[in-house]
């Protein structure tokens, strides 16, 4: 894997934080405590056998999740490995990244954007429409590094919500969501801009997010800003 990749694996971590962390032989355990994949897939630090295997299985299973790994690039013998154990591809996530400056270059349109922590009810419902729920919200709360809410206008009405936050210099966004009577309106391109500007004020020099390969709509608008495609990931789950 490359630095900045690698580095990139740790931003997502410290800004979407799992609910706890267990080391379980090779792997890292996640209780996600219904927070989605990312924060409840688990992660191999060397090689495992059969034993790793069922020993995280079981770990997973107690912390009443299904099993569930998260494949990393390069982790082409883990992957393998867990494809002849009956676990199928899910989910996979490209990972982009661009510079602050390039994304702050022009000021910002005036009552479009607002940063905002914390997050107004009229963010949770737009989340909640999206399908970004209370727990994964509960993960925005428990995160532990600068941070902060975005909240976006479209012709006088509440259009958006976003979550940003920074860890070694990355501002990582998640959670972005634009309502579907408002997308293709130039938003979500708003939405990102102004976590830049907020990335700015915090001594990021870089803005990243994440996306499942499966979201045309998201990876073409960051393509189209201009955010280089630098990684990707993906899940495997029992078949």
């Amino acid at each position: 894997m490359t630095d900045i990749v690698n580095r990139l694996y740790a931003v997502i971590e410290h800004t979407w934080p799992p609910a706890a962390l267990e080391q379980k032989g090779p792997f890292t355990i996640r209780d996600g405590a219904g927070g989605g994949k990312r924060v409840s897939a688990a992660t191999a630090n060397a090689p495992i056998n059969l034993d790793d295997l069922a020993s995280a299985e079981a770990e997973m299973a107690a912390h009443g999740q299904d099993p569930l790994f998260m494949i990393r690039q390069g982790e082409t013998d883990l992957d393998a490995f867990l494809e002849t154990q009956g676990y199928e591809i899910i989910d996979p996530v490209n990972i982009f990244i661009s510079s602050v400056s390039s994304l702050t270059q022009e000021d910002l349109p005036r009552v479009a954007t607002f940063t905002i922590w914390e997050p107004l009810q009229i963010m949770r419902d737009i989340w909640i429409e999206g399908g970004i729920g209370r727990e994964r919200v509960a993960v925005m709360e428990r995160a532990r590094c600068p941070k902060t809410g975005l909240f976006g206008r479209h012709e006088n009405r509440p259009s958006a919500a976003g979550f940003v936050g920074v860890h070694d210099g990355i501002a990582m966004v998640h959670a972005l969501e634009v309502l579907a009577r408002d997308r293709r309106q130039g938003v979500g391109r708003n939405m990102m801009r102004q976590a830049a500007h907020w990335a700015k004020t915090q001594g990021a020099d870089q803005v990243a997010v994440i996306c499942t390969q499966a979201n045309k709509g998201a990876n073409a608008l960051y393509s189209s800003m201009g955010f280089q495609l630098v990684g990707h990931y993906h899940y495997r789950i029992k078949g």
